[in-house]
């Protein structure tokens, strides 16, 4: 089996959009040991080693747990047996089911379209077989949350299409295409409201692409500060899209602004360990204690010595690299702006301009560089020329 999901991901990776399903781990961050799948108005075909075992007629609770290095599938009444694989199959091509989590105990979610249950070091592997679109909805409420305009769904939505398409190998080697945390894109099963499946749906196949018909990677973050940044002063390559941009829709937004203090001695004694930053030189010592980004840069810089911005945000848990830094007597305060990274777009910035009565266009084309906006068929198209 997971040679014939290996090889899915590998047709799928090279632009053969017309499968339109992808494989999302879901719960990947938790050791799973026991999970009840429940079905109520779909109708599902459960098979374990590719063995059919049941086909529901109206509501249908199964629970799935490890058992001797198997899946044991079993209801209320009946123990169905032990296997390797579980697979529940939707047969009407609209299901959903609810996944509940015994063993860790976490909330119930929704999940639609098809499920494949394996056993991974001795605990349960759960892949969501899901549609391209499904999934998307799904990011888009897990990434944005529920009180946006459809418009900004839209932007929302385009992006985590693009991101997904330009990452459908990321996991190839582990058997799925990508996972439910945000080290892929955050996925929490089916969205509740329905104006984000009509967003989705509005903007069905879009993606964003470079000049070269690349697929862009499609960064965002919180909010900008006012200025987004440059990617090689994040990730060290330059990209054409990801340029710095005066964002003046992300000030007076939530995130716009912080305020973290520090002891003096605590934030020099880290300089100098951490970055072996001349703090005893009075100059390189004012510098640090008085650093100031009207608009922003990538070091604190003195005696020849460069710090990474990026690293002290790190090191620190700053929200962005984005701070001037205050000397209050035995404390420096950092005053900074913005949430994130500060590559792309700016999700409140994005946020204010759909307010504002932009398009997902103005809105792209605003946060992205030199990009076009293009069904991915037509890219599919494009790259077989």
């Amino acid at each position: 089996m997971k040679k014939i999901i290996t090889y899915i991901f590998a047709f799928i990776s090279f632009f053969a959009f017309s499968e339109d399903v992808v494989y999302i781990r879901t719960f990947a961050h938790l050791k799973i040991n026991a999970v009840t799948f429940t079905i109520d108005k779909s109708t599902y075909q459960l098979t374990g080693d590719e063995k059919p075992i049941l086909k529901n007629e109206g509501e249908l609770i199964i629970k799935l747990s490890v058992v001797n290095d198997s899946v044991e599938v079993k209801s209320f009444e009946t123990v169905y047996g032990r296997f390797k694989s579980v697979h529940f199959t939707d047969l009407n091509g609209n299901g959903e089911m609810k996944v509940k989590l015994i063993s860790p105990d976490r909330k119930p979610r929704i999940y639609q379209d098809n499920y494949i249950i394996t056993i991974e070091n001795g605990l349960l592997k759960m892949l969501n077989e899901v549609k391209l679109d499904n999934y998307i909805a799904g990011v888009v409420e897990a990434e944005s949350g529920t009180r946006s305009l459809p418009e900004y769904y839209k932007v929302q939505a385009i992006l985590a299409r693009t991101f997904a398409l330009a990452h459908l190998s990321k996991h190839v080697t582990e058997g799925f295409s990508l996972c439910d945390q945000v080290h892929c894109q955050a996925y929490y099963g089916k969205p509740r409201f329905a104006d984000i499946f009509n967003s989705v749906n509005d903007t069905k196949g879009k993606v964003v692409v470079d000049e070269n018909l690349n697929l862009i990677v499609a960064a965002f973050h919180s909010n900008s500060g006012g200025q987004t940044a440059n990617s090689e002063d994040v990730w060290g390559a330059r990209t054409s899209y990801l340029r710095s941009v005066n964002d003046t829709f992300s000030t007076r937004m939530p995130n716009y602004k912080w305020e973290r203090k520090m002891p003096v001695d605590d934030w020099l004694s880290y300089l100098k360990i951490k970055h072996n930053y001349p703090v005893d030189e009075p100059y390189a010592k004012e510098m640090a204690l008085n650093f100031k980004q009207d608009s922003r840069k990538v070091f604190l810089e003195a005696s020849n010595i460069k710090v990474p911005l990026k690293n002290v945000r790190q090191d620190l848990q700053l929200k962005s690299t984005y701070f001037s830094i205050y000397n209050t007597g035995d404390t420096v305060v950092f005053k900074g702006k913005g949430y994130g990274h500060s590559l792309g777009m700016s999700q409140e910035g994005a946020m204010r301009m759909t307010r504002l009565g932009y398009t997902y266009s103005d809105v792209l084309n605003f946060y992205y560089r030199n990009i076009q906006i293009i069904d991915m068929r037509k890219l599919a198209f494009f790259r077989d020329e």
